[in-house]
């Protein structure tokens, strides 16, 4: 069974009176070869130890989307063509698990600077991978990993509830809007796997992404140097944070409909390339789906 961007999102298809679900139209054939050929591609440069790289840098970010990539075909730890792919990228993480919870290894200077990247992405992964490991110690092992996991990324948060690029402690208080998603996404996973997730800290991080919106709806970088200012919104980080008040379960929340309402007027579809767009496409087939 393919896992579906709705269940990761918290499983908002089911918040209508638990209407039954209402998946897309078969994919054109087009569309098939495309996804086969990424696909295959990703299997064929994942690395011996299991995971993958940017030429060298972010190997956690780039393991956990290669990994969700072969989930979302259908592929589980136990099943499916990929299966072994998954599992070699599930057993990457645990292995390099830090004992404060970091997903990740900070000492990795591809990673040092942006460390809360890859544990978000991470968190994500691993809780949508963890109900198909059968063997009762992983599973007991991967459970303890995901607790960890959200433990450090409830310390990591700021006082204004958001996340850098490195916890709060290590990043003298920086928060944004680009990490601060991420690891909304990951708890909301996690939370979905039985994994405990504070309602604080969920709280905290819808406020201080409320804080971001301005008048006009968008969602600024950041609030670290003062207030949401018209002027200075950031489509793709709004696009982002509509995939966030799912992950949330704010589904009908005033905010969300705010930030669509913006990203309809200011992200154009098939109007050529722009700023971040695979970053942009990647949050906004997530909302749109759901929508």
């Amino acid at each position: 069974m393919r896992l579906h961007w709705a269940l990761i999102l918290g499983g908002a298809l089911l918040v209508t009176a638990f209407a039954p679900p209402a998946f897309a139209d078969e994919i054109p054939e087009e569309v098939q070869k495309a996804i086969d050929k990424g696909l295959d591609w990703l299997q064929r440069t994942q690395n011996r130890d299991g995971h993958w790289d940017a030429n060298g840098q972010y190997p956690a970010t780039m393991t956990a989307l290669g990994g969700m990539c072969f989930l979302m075909e259908g592929s589980t730890m136990r099943e499916g063509k990929y299966s072994d792919n998954v599992r070699r990228a599930v057993d990457w993480f645990m292995d390099r698990a830090q004992p404060n919870g970091l997903l990740g290894n900070p000492n990795n200077p591809s990673e040092a600077s942006r460390y809360m990247y890859g544990h978000g992405f991470g968190l994500l992964f691993l809780s949508c991978a963890h109900g198909s490991e059968e063997d009762a110690d992983r599973r007991k092992k991967l459970e303890k990993i995901l607790t960890k996991a959200v433990e450090f990324a409830g310390k990591a948060q700021t006082d204004r509830g958001g996340w850098g690029y490195v916890s709060s402690a290590d990043g003298g208080g920086f928060d944004e809007g680009s990490v601060t998603i991420t690891q909304l996404q990951g708890l909301r996973a996690a939370k979905n796997a039985g994994i405990v997730v504070p309602k604080s800290i969920i709280d905290k991080s819808m406020d201080y992404l409320g804080k971001c919106t301005t008048d006009r709806g968008g969602i600024i970088y950041s609030l670290a140097h003062g207030g949401a200012v018209s002027g200075q919104e950031r489509p793709p980080l709004t696009v982002a944070a509509i995939a966030c008040a799912f992950s949330a379960g704010k589904y009908d929340s005033p905010l969300a409909k705010k930030w669509f309402a913006y990203c309809r007027n200011f992200i154009g579809v098939g109007g050529g390339r722009m700023g971040h767009d695979e970053y942009t496409h990647y949050y906004y087939a997530q909302a749109l789906y759901i929508l």
